[in-house]
């Protein structure tokens, strides 16, 4: 999923389940921030102080790391929660939605709602948990279940889906390595384009084992908001069987749905604005807000605010002061729960399913 699910969606899901406004924008914004977060490695202070981050996720489309074990790091606990089903690596690596192990992992979050960054973990896990919906049938391996043979949709032909394809690969690798390209259209869902993360899309298509898979991204975002939404509302009243709380209201769902459908902007930073501005306007029932603007990088970011450093890809020239603000920061609570995230589900959740990737 994209911004406008990730970020201006679960806003509205927050203060729906009944979240404070600041409360809701910090889930939002770590639920998001997943996708932006991508300087790794230690953050050294002018005393002499350091603080370790991981990055939950890669520059751009880096596909160059696929060489490497960053896929397992860092596409499979973030992006692409494996569902552990299966008798193979590869098949126990593929995401599946609302699986067992994505439900221990909200579970996990929920027992934890007493630490001090609790809310940037439930952002966290949310974005895992939905995606689970929208990157269902991949893997965050290389596996030929992210290969695409063929796809259609009501705008695509296959025809025109390998043209797309061809065009975007072009884009991102920049070379004619012999096997270059078939490793890389093995990872995610990047040779599915940009299908699985657009709420309006219905498509089919065959991968690499010859599965036939059709999809109806609204019923299936629909669904992962109405699961969200419980998951919030656990959180909140520290139930961890979450599933047994009340779904999302009808009105809300019905409105939600109807938002999604017609919100067709390829520019998923065009579509948080028609959603932001709907939902501003009382769209939704038992909602009429303005949602905080979200800050990736630059000024006004929680990097930003937490150490001065405004470069959007690097730590700067000039190494920032160890604070009480750094403690205390939005930042640094994330990048813990990061960490916290990553630890729980690669070394204590996934080896119970038989699943070890780290």
């Amino acid at each position: 999923m994209n911004i406008d699910f990730h970020y201006g969606v679960i806003y509205l899901l927050g203060r729906l389940a009944g979240l404070e406004k600041p409360d809701a924008e910090t889930v939002a914004h770590a639920g998001q921030y997943v996708d932006d977060s991508t300087v790794s490695g230690m953050l050294e202070f002018e005393g002499g102080e350091s603080y370790e981050r991981f990055a939950s996720a890669h520059k751009m489309f880096d596909y160059m790391n696929i060489n490497n074990t960053s896929d397992k790091r860092i596409w499979a606990p973030f992006h692409f929660l494996p569902a552990g089903e299966g008798s193979t690596l590869e098949d126990k690596s593929i995401c599946k939605p609302d699986s067992t192990i994505a439900r221990e992992m909200v579970a996990h979050a929920i027992d934890n709602r007493g630490a001090e960054n609790a809310l940037h973990r439930l952002g966290i896990t949310l974005h895992v948990y939905i995606d689970t919906w929208a990157h269902q049938n991949f893997s965050g391996t290389i596996s030929d279940h992210n290969v695409v043979k063929s796809l259609t949709s009501d705008d695509y032909t296959p025809e025109t889906w390998a043209g797309k394809l061809k065009q975007f690969l072009d884009g991102v690798v920049h070379t004619a390595q012999t096997g270059f390209l078939d490793h890389v259209v093995k990872l995610g869902h990047g040779a599915a384009l940009h299908f699985p993360d657009q709420p309006w899309a219905k498509w089919e298509y065959e991968n690499g084992h010859g599965l036939k898979f059709k999809r109806d991204n609204l019923l299936i975002f629909m669904d992962a908001a109405d699961m969200a939404y419980r998951a919030i509302k656990g959180f909140r009243s520290g139930n961890n069987a979450y599933t047994t709380e009340a779904g999302l209201p009808a009105g809300a769902k019905a409105a939600l749905a109807a938002l999604l459908e017609s919100n067709r902007s390829d520019d998923p930073i065009e579509r948080l604005h028609v959603l932001t501005t709907a939902f501003a306007n009382g769209s939704v029932p038992g909602f009429s807000e303005d949602i905080p603007a979200y800050v990736a990088k630059g000024t006004g970011s929680w990097k930003d605010a937490a150490t001065g450093i405004i470069d959007a890809d690097a730590d700067g020239e000039k190494k920032p002061l160890w604070s009480e603000r750094f403690e205390q920061s939005d930042y640094r609570k994330f990048h813990d729960a990061i960490k916290e995230h990553r630890f729980v589900v690669t070394q204590l959740i996934l080896p119970k399913h038989g699943v070890r990737l780290a």
